[in-house]
């Protein structure tokens, strides 16, 4: 798995705003490498703003120029992702909102399709599958409690995923490729029940709407994309 790269300057968070570099990335993380050729073909872009936004990453140090091929009297530069980035909290006050609001927008518009892409193929079907959102209230210190035990979670999944590996290479098993996404945000102003099931279909994970306004949520999903914030 590659390492975290926790970003604190606030400048190269707003270079992460666009919603194609994240693609890229995302792209770059499921591959072992990839030229901006393959990646314009493969996300539907022109080459010409494909090997624009490649060599952006390639300057801020999130992507590594592995190998160059010549192709028909030219040279075809290959890329793979140099670390997965995370935005340290300091980083994330420090950046203007309306960069922040890009970033999350371009984020989520990438989990949605990764996440309907795999629940149309089945990535949900499993019986220990999850998916549920909940409606809290919380305090500053619950807040804060809430979000120290998602990090935790993530800090767990790197050695879950870890030891997998290495059972993986001792027995011969097939790894699964398996998703996880966490969000926890505010949710002042959001309508009583917005787009919020009384309960899952087949009765797993049984979520109830709550009686009491929601002010801060939190929202899980498995078996089709990770991310974090």
């Amino acid at each position: 798995m590659k390492p975290y790269s926790d970003i604190t300057d606030p400048r190269l968070i707003k270079a992460l705003a666009h919603p194609l570099r994240i693609r890229i990335l995302a792209m770059l993380e499921e591959r072992e490498m990839a030229s901006p050729n393959e990646l314009s073909e493969l996300l539907g872009v022109s080459l010409g703003v494909m090997s624009y936004h490649v060599r952006r990453l390639h300057a801020l140090g999130f992507l590594e120029l592995v190998r160059r091929t010549p192709r028909r009297g030219a040279i075809e530069h290959h890329y793979r992702a140099k670390a997965r980035p995370a935005v340290t909290d300091e980083g994330w006050a420090e950046t203007p909102a309306i960069v922040r609001r890009a970033m999350v927008g371009a984020s989520l518009q990438q989990l949605t399709s990764y996440v309907n892409a795999a629940a149309s193929q089945g990535g949900f079907d499993r019986a220990d599958a999850h998916l549920s959102r909940r409606a809290v209230e919380l305090d500053e210190q619950g807040w804060r409690e809430l979000a120290a035990e998602l990090e935790g979670v993530m800090r767990r999944l790197e050695r879950i995923e870890a030891d997998s590996a290495a059972r993986a290479a001792e027995t011969g098993e097939p790894l699964r490729r398996s998703g996880l996404v966490m969000m926890l945000f505010e949710a002042e102003g959001v309508p009583e029940g917005a787009g919020h099931p009384d309960e899952r279909e087949d009765g797993q994970h049984l979520v109830r709407r709550s009686s009491r306004r929601p002010r801060r949520v939190r929202a899980a999903v498995g078996e089709g994309g990770r991310t974090r914030r």
